[in-house]
């Protein structure tokens, strides 16, 4: 920006993109755990039966 002095903070620095990263994984994962479980078939069953009523083949 016009005025300031100093390095920029657009961007974000090496430790907090490893925490970002790290956080992203652990939610990739839990994810994966959650749709490839129980909760996942039931969850994909939902999702398709209530699309198919909307289309009205169901």
């Amino acid at each position: 920006m016009a005025g300031q002095h100093g390095r920029s903070e657009a961007g974000i620095t090496t430790a907090e993109y490893a925490v970002g990263t790290a956080a992203g994984a652990g939610f990739a994962g839990l994810l994966f755990a959650m749709l490839t479980g129980g909760f996942g078939d039931q969850l994909l069953n939902t999702l398709f039966d209530h699309v198919l009523s909307l289309l009205g083949l169901g």
